[in-house]
């Protein structure tokens, strides 16, 4: 589908063992039985919206979804035409949206030195743009969380520092002002810790989540980008200073040391994060939000493929932690 203009929007307001592993045999993943809304960001198994969802409904019997982009176009881009039909797609499959995955303070910070971990044209459809945008941005994401029924919008902090000392305390008061905007029209703003911007860590989501006391402000926590930054052990040893009162949302994707030396992502089920303890810490800790798989890792053929490999070893670790 092609979008017509952003002005006519904001007017309008895997291999054969994983296929295996990926067959409806737990009907308890679309059951109460579990604590948590286990999920899959849509475009890490189709740029085709309606087979993302027939696959993460009718694969992975799940109830919830992510959505980040779909037929090429970044969620914050989408046009009326497009959320209408994604909107009937969700209704054919009886999905639920967990959160607008929007791209919101991917940017530079004004007046401070040029990040290099600037995006590299990785932004998943969306193109970068100034921080005098990122208003509109979120003004848009509400919206979109609106027409997707969900009370959760996705954001960053900004493009890393190598120093964030001078700027901290004003990117933490962006970061206050635009939660409180969310709060004021029912919506929350999540903040994922992301491996190229400021708050990449679980140390740092502790700091920035203790700075920033307002309730319209949780945590996206992803343990595998606070691995990417450096920081392997992220859990279980940076997870106890997280407030786990804030925690609202959590990405599941692995990491591990590649030959060569460097991180590397990895398949859920192998790498730095036990997901199983993970998700029984989650659990334990009254955590009941959605767990959504974003697999990044790309060893099989396709992005489907390798995400049908990271479902079986996520579902394994749900099942093990007793959360499927």
């Amino acid at each position: 589908m092609r979008g017509i203009s952003r002005r006519g929007f904001v007017a309008a307001a895997g291999t054969a063992a994983a296929a295996c592993a990926t067959r409806p045999l737990f009907s308890m993943a679309k059951s109460s039985q579990s604590p948590f809304r286990i999920s899959v960001i849509n475009d890490e198994i189709s740029p085709d919206f309606d087979h993302a969802c027939y696959v993460a409904s009718h694969d992975f019997e799940m109830q919830w979804i992510e959505v980040r982009s779909m037929w090429g176009t970044n969620v914050s881009e989408l046009s009326q035409a497009q959320i209408d039909e994604s909107n009937k797609i969700l209704d054919k499959y009886k999905l639920q949206v967990t959160d607008i995955a929007s791209p919101l303070f991917k940017t530079d910070w004004p007046g401070a030195p040029r990040s290099p971990y600037g995006s590299k044209g990785d932004m998943h459809g969306a193109a970068e743009v100034t921080f005098k945008k990122q208003d509109e941005i979120l003004e848009r994401s509400i919206a979109l969380a609106k027409a997707f029924k969900t009370d959760k919008v996705r954001c960053f902090d900004f493009w890393r520092l190598e120093d964030v000392t001078l700027y901290r305390a004003a990117i933490d008061e962006k970061l206050r002002s635009a939660a409180e905007v969310c709060g004021k029209q029912g919506i929350q703003l999540v903040l994922e810790n992301e491996f190229a911007c400021n708050t990449a860590t679980g140390r740092e989501a502790a700091r920035t989540m203790n700075a920033i006391k307002t309730p319209h402000l949780a945590l996206n926590w992803d343990p595998g980008n606070a691995v990417m930054r450096g920081e392997l052990d992220a859990f279980p040893v940076a997870w106890q200073s997280i407030p786990k009162d804030r925690i609202h949302h959590c990405h599941v994707k692995n990491a591990v040391k590649g030959v060569d030396g460097k991180i590397e992502w990895a398949p859920v089920d192998k790498g730095f994060i036990d997901w199983a303890a993970q998700f029984r810490a989650l659990k334990d800790a009254g955590f009941r939000e959605a767990v959504s798989l974003e697999t990044h890792w790309h060893g099989e053929a396709t992005p489907e493929a390798s995400t049908r490999v990271s479902w079986a070893g996520m579902k394994h670790a749900l099942e093990g932690a007793g959360t499927l």
